[in-house]
């Protein structure tokens, strides 16, 4: 009668060893891939929420355009400022609000509000300045709020009636027919976070739509 030996050979000790070492790699890589789509996704959303907060505060600020019946009082200027990162757009305005920027301040309500990006190698970010009691004798002040960050595009143009323009000078004394804004986030993976919308101040009060014309939606 023969005992028979119950362990394991070399041979298969190493068989098993190897894989166990194979299902552990494509474990972690897995982990790894799911970890990184996870990060992705959630930085995805976090660009997309503030590029969708700074176009409706935009868009809000732009709907309450204050207009007066002497050109002297109603303020709308867009700029371009050529610097090493390209063309950088400036937008400045009266608008009318009734949230105070210091509550334990006088103020009245007219604002002036300007929106601007900032770009160098390592971030960028767009601000917005509010100034209560703006004054056209005085140095432009105001408080000064990021309200997006790590935006790579912030693009306004003006439809003069005839044609788009990139510029709207103070010397045009006048508002533009409409005005288009465009922010889009920085394009880490994937597709990068966009919004673009118009204002159209051919109305008696500005109005909001899709930068899409042909879809002819409204968007509130």
């Amino acid at each position: 009668m023969y005992l028979r030996n119950s362990g394991f050979t070399l041979v298969e000790v190493l068989v098993a060893s190897m894989l166990g070492t194979f299902v552990a790699l494509v474990t972690v890589g897995t982990l790894k891939a799911f970890s990184a789509s996870a990060e992705m996704v959630e930085s995805n959303i976090d660009a997309a929420g503030e590029v969708r907060f700074a176009s409706k505060l935009i868009a809000t600020d732009l709907v309450n355009l204050y207009r007066d019946s002497s050109s002297e009082y109603t303020k709308l200027v867009g700029t371009i400022e050529e610097t090493e990162t390209g063309e950088l757009s400036c937008l400045t305005f009266y608008t009318a609000g009734r949230v105070k920027a210091r509550i334990d301040q006088p103020e009245g309500d007219v604002y002036e509000v300007e929106y601007y990006l900032l770009k160098d190698e390592e971030q960028s970010a767009l601000f917005r300045r509010l100034w209560p009691n703006p004054n056209e004798d005085a140095e432009p002040g105001g408080i000064l709020t990021v309200i997006a960050e790590n935006i790579d595009v912030f693009e306004v143009r003006y439809f003069d009636g005839e044609e788009w323009q990139i510029e709207w000078p103070e010397e045009m004394e006048s508002v533009p027919e409409m005005v288009e804004v465009t922010i889009a986030a920085e394009q880490v993976r994937g597709d990068a976070a966009v919004e673009s919308f118009i204002v159209n101040f051919t109305r008696s009060v500005g109005t909001m739509v899709s930068a899409f014309e042909e879809s002819g939606q409204e968007v509130e």
